[in-house]
């Protein structure tokens, strides 16, 4: 066996032995940290806990995962509309949002459901829903609708040249936005035939129409083009009554009920809306389809 101790430098290269404390047992510690152990606390570098860093800084940041954040948005969203000042602006883009995707998933050929006979709501059992009043007081026997904006044949209109048209009945759901629905027996005539025979111009944007109650509402021309949109002036096979909007109204089964005007008195196919709708202007969806 080799006596021979190994130099001071050596030492420094290979190992520093000690002898753990109450064991007489020898332990070795690599170089590096023999020589850290060697340096004054005062000159060594602290330790820096990644724990500890500023939440302010760049290093803060990077150490956010992808679902971390996502955590955190929906909180920093609520926050935004805590803020008086920015909710009509949110809840507007919102809204504006929503009509757009509904429009652009909107088709012509896709009906909405309809239903037995058997699946009708009694006719008693039909709420009878309004803005302001159950009768207007419309005079119907002389009665007639007022068209105008971008047709070829702009005037009065009967009720019995609307007649005329091609009589359309259809079980459908009525959906109130208040919560409730029921299931209707509607009859009339295509918005879409009628538009025909007044010569509108189908490229123009949006159909607008005036109630006697002083109510408004507004399509827009692909809505008031499906096979399903109806001037309506019966219901389960009977004449409109005065409650449920006679002489004619709106029956849209793709639509929210606030879209089926009832009373109409002019109908008007344009490019350029003044008003939108009554609840419209007051910040509810134009388009909500179902």
């Amino acid at each position: 066996m080799d006596s021979q101790k190994p130099s001071a430098a050596q030492v420094g290269k290979t190992e520093n032995v000690e002898v753990a404390a109450g064991t007489g047992t020898t332990m070795s510690r690599p170089a590096e940290v023999a020589e850290a152990a060697s340096e004054p606390a005062s000159e060594r570098q602290p330790e820096r806990d990644p724990k500890k860093i500023s939440p302010n800084s760049e290093a803060a940041f990077a150490r956010l995962s992808r679902r971390e954040i996502l955590k955190v948005a929906p909180v920093l969203l609520l926050g935004a509309f805590a803020l008086p000042s920015l909710q009509e602006s949110l809840l507007k883009r919102g809204l504006g949002f929503s009509d757009w995707a509904s429009k652009r998933l909107f088709r012509q050929g896709h009906l909405a459901p309809t239903f037995e006979d058997s699946d009708l709501t009694p006719v008693d059992m039909f709420p009878i829903n309004d803005y302001d009043v159950d009768d207007p007081g419309v005079i119907l026997e002389s009665w007639s609708l007022t068209v105008s904006g971008a047709v070829q044949r702009p005037g009065e209109y009967k009720l019995s040249q609307i007649q005329s048209l091609t009589h359309i009945r259809q079980n459908t759901r009525h959906v109130c936005v208040e919560g409730w629905d029921v299931i209707g027996r509607f009859g009339g005539a295509r918005l879409s035939d009628f538009l025909n025979m007044i010569g509108a111009d189908t490229s123009a944007r949006f159909i607008s129409v005036s109630c006697a109650d002083d109510y408004y509402e507004s399509l827009d021309m692909a809505t008031a083009l499906h096979p399903q949109t109806l001037l309506c002036y019966e219901m389960y096979d009977q004449p409109l009554t005065r409650e449920h909007g006679a002489p004619l109204r709106l029956n849209i089964p793709t639509k929210i009920g606030y879209k089926q005007a009832k009373y109409l008195t002019d109908l008007k196919v344009t490019n350029i809306l003044d008003k939108v709708g009554y609840w419209e202007d007051q910040g509810y969806s134009e388009f909500y389809g179902l």
